[in-house]
């Protein structure tokens, strides 16, 4: 019988040196965060995010289960990143919206 702990750690691997050490699809360079936002947040379904970034299915359902595992930190993780984003936004305002009168 297969561990469910062994079928997540083959897909989800965590490096320093990729992505900031945030746990990611093996192989790729697409975050948990980024499928749990595409899950929860855009709504989209696994076999969406699965057929639009190239992942399989048991990649996908890896991830999620890795996030509901894990929710909490990935969440912070995700509010810190929303709350740098709104800074740079504020210190750097788009030329492109004021270019156009917004």
């Amino acid at each position: 019988m297969i561990d469910e702990k062994d079928v997540i750690n083959q897909h989800i691997v965590s490096t320093p040196d990729i992505l900031g050490g945030k746990p990611r699809i093996a192989g790729q360079r697409i975050a948990v965060q980024h499928i749990a936002v595409w899950y929860d947040r855009l709504g989209m379904s696994a076999d969406e995010i699965a057929s639009e970034y190239g992942l399989t299915l048991g990649e996908v359902h890896a991830a999620l289960a890795y996030y509901y595992d894990h929710r909490d930190a990935i969440n912070a993780a995700i509010r810190s990143e929303e709350a740098f984003i709104a800074d740079m936004q504020q210190f750097y305002p788009s030329k492109l919206k004021a270019k156009l009168g917004g």
